[in-house]
Formats: C-alpha cells, structure tokens, sequence
C-alpha cells in the first residue's frame, strides 16, 4: 500500500494543474476580451512613451 500513498501527491497534483489550465483557456476571450486588449495596449504605449522619452535638459 505505499505505492498508493506514493502516487497519490502527484495524481492530486496533476489533475488540480490540469483544471487550472482549462479554467485559463476556458477565461480566454469572451465579453470583457475588448477591455482586456484596451488595457494591455495602453500600458505597452504608457511603456514605450516612457522609454522613448527624453531624460533632460543637457542630453
């Protein structure tokens, strides 16, 4: 029987990250996906402003 015990963790383990990632594809899209475009797009232009900007007077 400690073969079952052995193999338990790992069964418990698999199956728990198995529905994890369902539940992540399963969240993909849907009706709020235009939000979530809206909000990446505004923080990777708030990045690249911030670094494309110039640092000061004298440079």
């Amino acid at each position: 029987m400690d073969y079952v015990s052995a193999l338990v963790p790992p069964v418990v383990m698999a199956v728990a990250f198995t529905a994890l990632i369902m539940t992540i594809i399963k969240s993909q899209g849907g009706a709020n996906k235009g939000k979530e475009d809206a909000l990446v797009d505004a923080a990777l232009a708030r990045a690249e402003g911030v670094r494309q900007a110039p640092e000061g007077p004298g440079v």
